[in-house]
């Protein structure tokens, strides 16, 4: 898996407003889930829709040394709010999805395909249901069925455990960190929950107010300085008996807020 995303000089701007600043990361590597931390408005949606290639912005983002403007086929992106559903079933819109894969090849799945996918992310159940008779939750791990049918090389989602139950949170985290290695896709999500990033990502990217605070294996990025600057809250990380690490946050940052 040598192929990586490489981030230069990214700038986004809405407007005389800009949201992210210069952004650099040479690497994310193919394999890898990479999260996105911030608080709000620090730029994480609109740095996923920057890659994505559905916000307009500046600067050099590159996939196996090629400009990604030029592979957007090679990439899915799944958004925080999802479209309106149409009045097709779970199955049909998997079979939709998997006619063309992310890179524009035409390409046929069968019924077993499409089923195994969906028993890998607990929802079989839902396979003759319509999208637009679905909750919020399921729509979500429907999508996330979708992006990965399509087998990108980048794949984007932006908050996809917002809408979910604990138990699918870490069976969707689960099966993304096995697919995103298995396929050798170069994974971003955008989080909320530093406890998820520290048990289930490989990376960590924190951004405040456009700008990047932080870079790098996440029990190194996340710790109580970085609590401090970033969040404005007094915490620390510690670890449980079964050795994995926590965030324990202690009450507000007085200096910062």
């Amino acid at each position: 898996m040598s192929s990586a995303l490489s981030i230069h000089q990214l700038s986004v701007s809405y407007g005389k407003r800009q949201v992210i600043r210069a952004l650099d990361v040479p690497c994310l590597r193919a394999g890898d889930i990479t999260a996105l931390l911030g608080p709000n408005g620090s730029g994480k949606s609109t740095l996923l829709r920057a890659l994505a290639g559905l916000q307009h912005s500046s600067g050099d983002v590159r996939l196996d040394q090629r400009a990604l403007s030029r592979q957007r086929g090679e990439v899915a992106y799944l958004p925080q709010t999802l479209p309106p559903s149409v009045h097709l079933s779970v199955f049909e819109s998997l079979m939709v999805a998997g006619q063309a894969t992310a890179a524009g090849l035409s390409r046929r799945h069968d019924d077993q395909q499409v089923f195994a996918l969906l028993q890998s992310l607990g929802i079989e159940q839902l396979a003759l249901r319509y999208l637009d008779q679905l909750s919020g939750g399921q729509r979500q791990l429907v999508g996330i069925a979708q992006a990965l049918i399509r087998e990108p090389a980048v794949l984007l989602l932006d908050e996809p455990l917002s809408a979910l139950d604990l138990n699918y949170q870490f069976h969707v985290m689960d099966l993304l960190h096995r697919e995103t290695r298995r396929r050798g896709m170069v994974t971003v999500i955008v989080l909320h929950d530093l406890n998820v990033a520290l048990r289930h990502c490989d990376r960590v990217l924190m951004l405040k107010d456009g700008a990047l605070q932080a870079n790098g294996a996440p029990d190194e990025v996340i710790d109580s300085q970085s609590l401090r600057r970033v969040y404005g809250v007094s915490g620390r990380v510690e670890r449980c008996s079964q050795g994995v690490a926590h965030v324990l946050v202690d009450g507000l940052h007085s200096g910062l807020r």
